[in-house]
């Protein structure tokens, strides 16, 4: 999916993150500066779906402008081209560990 929250606003002359962040506040979503600039420049990593129904109702769009599909980057199945180097290169999977030295808990 790709996140297209700016060209949506900016079809509605909202051209600053600030103008659409003063307008979620007064719909009840109150959102931070840093987390609002993620919304305005990047693709967040995840939304919540009432804060998306706030965005919709506030822009006057359907959820459909705003997330936009991008099916031809999905692997398909059988294509290896797509996989992940470690599964390709039959490297060990990474591990993730904590930054503090501290142990993960069991999975």
């Amino acid at each position: 999916m790709r996140w297209n929250l700016r060209l949506a606003a900016a079809n509605r002359g909202i051209w600053k993150a600030s103008e659409l962040q003063r307008s979620l506040a007064e719909r009840g979503l109150v959102i931070s500066a840093g987390k609002m600039s993620g919304l305005w420049s990047g693709q967040p990593a995840s939304i919540k779906l009432d804060d998306l129904d706030v965005i919709c109702a506030v822009l006057g769009c359907p959820v459909g402008e705003l997330l936009l599909p991008e099916p031809e980057k999905v692997a398909q199945p059988g294509d290896t081209e797509s996989a992940p180097a470690a599964a390709v290169s039959g490297a060990a999977p990474v591990v993730p560990r904590r930054r503090d030295g501290r142990s993960l808990p069991p999975a």
